[in-house]
């Protein structure tokens, strides 16, 4: 095991050194910043994004308790770039405990009050656990659990949470996309939307969609993933990993700050496809040699697909994954919301230059209802938003380019957002409800297609 206090504790070649810079007392980090971060087992490179950008309320002081290894080599690696960079560095200091006993060392020091972890999705919900029944709160990537077993662990975090005062919650960053964001919107206006259909099996109401690609790049270098992201005992299956967001803005956008409940949800069909990776394949993405031969494949059950009803309300959720996206193309994602006046649809394909792009399009005669929305109504929360008639008969509403900040940088939105609950003291009512509805929304569709 290893254990070293310094400024920064980034080297290129990950070389740890001892260190005799004395520490800073934890009453001392208290009185710069409320709230001190502790980063538990960072597997996932979500755990570094969180530190892409900095906060007044955040000490500068990360620790992390972690084993030694890529993973923890990456973290490191990638705050190390946040620090270097040209424009707007950040400033963090790193503080490393690596060793067998790395959780029981994070429980012993509670040297933060908030727990970060983002990695091994098979136990997280033990972290979670273990961090809230020692009296730390939790900010945690999604999926906090993968499997029915695992949603039994959360109900009881949640308990705990609330017996113990403590501020336990998911990091959702697609609510954030402006595209999703005026969907909502409009869908809250009863003289453009009308109200939310019941739907079909075959036609739901509420549709999203998405497609997504093993091999990408984030802040500007190739991602190579861990090998255990291809094992969905570990990462999860294609029903309860990226639908998670999906799930949470079925809830969010067709029932708006209302608190839900399970029994609201009844899961209809479900089913898992794989995709195939080929050994060149598994070999670029992950840098390791494959345990299979070449001229076989890894299927990874990565593909999902549910329907349920929420409240009587039919939604349709779908995730695909593809290994690369072809030359010139990007991730996709397609969303439509069925109102009795007005359908919203989200694209993002070649036309809209893989970019979120929000249409409406009129079930009857109130195209003047529609202006006045994005005109008036939604300019003081948006402004700068306007509308483009298509020769189709759709609407595509214009947002600035201000407005389209990227995946990346929405981790910061929701960290900013989590920092306003934990100074308030609490969350909106409704979230911790719809939380426990959103995972047992894709347990359920996970235990259905067994």
């Amino acid at each position: 095991m290893f254990k070293c206090k310094a400024a920064l504790l980034i080297l290129a070649a990950f070389l740890f050194q001892n260190c005799d810079s004395p520490s800073e007392s934890m009453d001392e980090a208290k009185e710069k910043a409320p709230i001190q971060i502790v980063t538990l087992d960072p597997g996932h490179f979500h755990a570094g994004l969180i530190h892409k950008s900095m906060y007044p309320e955040v000490d500068s002081t990360i620790h992390v308790y972690a084993p030694e290894g890529e993973e923890l080599r990456d973290y490191l690696n990638r705050i190390a770039g946040y620090n270097e960079r040209e424009e707007d560095p950040t400033a963090w200091n790193i503080e490393v405990y690596t060793g067998d006993d790395f959780l029981q060392e994070m429980i012993k020091e509670k040297a933060g009050n908030v727990m970060v972890v983002a990695g091994k999705n098979d136990r997280k919900i033990d972290y979670i656990l273990s961090a809230l029944e020692n009296g730390m709160n939790v900010y945690a990537d999604k999926p906090l659990v993968i499997n029915p077993a695992g949603f039994q662990k959360l109900k009881r975090a949640f308990e705990i949470a609330e017996e113990k005062n403590l501020l336990f919650y998911d990091i959702m960053t697609e609510r954030f996309e402006i595209s999703t964001i005026l969907q909502r919107e409009l869908s809250m206006i009863p003289e453009v939307f009308g109200t939310l259909e019941q739907g079909t099996l075959e036609d739901p109401a509420i549709t999203k969609e998405s497609v997504h690609h093993f091999f990408k790049y984030v802040s500007g270098a190739p991602l190579v993933r861990p090998e255990w992201f291809f094992d969905t005992e570990v990462e999860g299956s294609g029903l309860v990993d990226v639908t998670t967001h999906l799930v949470d803005l079925v809830q969010w956008e067709s029932f708006p700050g209302e608190a839900l409940d399970t029994s609201d949800v009844t899961m209809l069909q479900a089913e898992l496809l794989p995709t195939s990776l080929n050994y060149e394949q598994y070999q670029l993405v992950t840098g390791k040699t494959p345990s299979f031969s070449e001229g076989e494949t890894l299927d990874v059950l990565a593909n999902g697909e549910m329907n349920y009803t929420l409240k009587g309300v039919h939604a349709k959720v779908s995730v695909k994954w593809a290994y690369q996206a072809p030359e010139g193309t990007a991730d996709t994602h397609y969303s439509i919301m069925r109102g009795t006046k007005a359908n919203l649809i989200i694209r993002q394909g070649e036309e809209e230059n893989y970019k979120p792009i929000l249409y409406v399009k009129l079930l009857e005669n109130q195209e003047t209802a529609l202006q006045k929305a994005i005109n008036e109504d939604l300019q003081s929360a948006y402004p700068g938003i306007s509308l483009t008639k298509l020769d189709n008969g759709e609407f595509r509403v214009e947002v600035p380019d201000s407005y389209s900040v990227g995946h990346e940088a929405h981790f910061a939105q929701v960290t900013e957002n989590y920092l306003k609950f934990f100074k308030a003291g609490k969350m909106p009512d409704w979230e911790v409800p719809n939380m426990i509805v959103k995972y047992y929304t894709t347990t359920q569709a996970y235990e259905k297609a067994q």
